[in-house]
């Protein structure tokens, strides 16, 4: 009798700690959020320092993907219109000093510019770059996932003369 009942009780325990963890890998494509629209007006795109394309870092990964291009502009980092990564928790946009980033040991182990956690997986989006910062000194745009310490994708970026 006690043997069932803690078979039931642990069994319940690790039935909802599943449904729980399925739900927040679910939840983002079951409801995702609408697109971003935000927009570069005509003077800041006569500013732009580099440009970029986010890739899929690590092909064998289905979940975690991104494409589209990512203008640098003198103070802002825009994601273009055509920007999409898979949905996931506590993504953010960094400025790294590492170029050709592949793996998520580099993001880790670098000392990078949070820019702010990303705000929808799919549209056009902009970024303030702190006051201080030397664009030269950051060949790369990633997405990363704060919470899991994972690289989503990155993006090498070619600098305009």
């Amino acid at each position: 009798m006690w043997r069932a009942l803690t078979i039931l009780f642990f069994g319940g325990i690790a039935g909802t700690a599943f449904g729980v963890a399925v739900g927040f890998f679910a939840y983002p494509y079951v409801f995702p959020p609408p697109p971003a629209m935000d927009n570069v007006s005509a003077a800041e795109a006569a500013e732009v320092v580099a440009t970029g394309t986010f890739i899929h870092a690590n092909p064998s990964d289905p979940i975690h993907y991104g494409k589209g291009g990512v203008k640098v502009l003198e103070k802002i980092v825009f994601l273009e219109e055509d920007f999409e990564v898979g949905p996931g928790p506590a993504f953010h946009v960094l400025l790294v000093p590492e170029s050709e980033i592949r793996s998520s040991a580099v993001v880790d182990n670098s000392m990078y510019v949070d820019l702010g956690q990303l705000r929808a997986f799919k549209g056009s989006q902009r970024y303030e770059v702190p006051d201080g910062v030397d664009l030269a000194n950051y060949p790369s745009v990633v997405i990363w996932c704060e919470r899991f310490n994972v690289l989503i994708s990155p993006a090498d970026l070619q600098f305009t003369s």
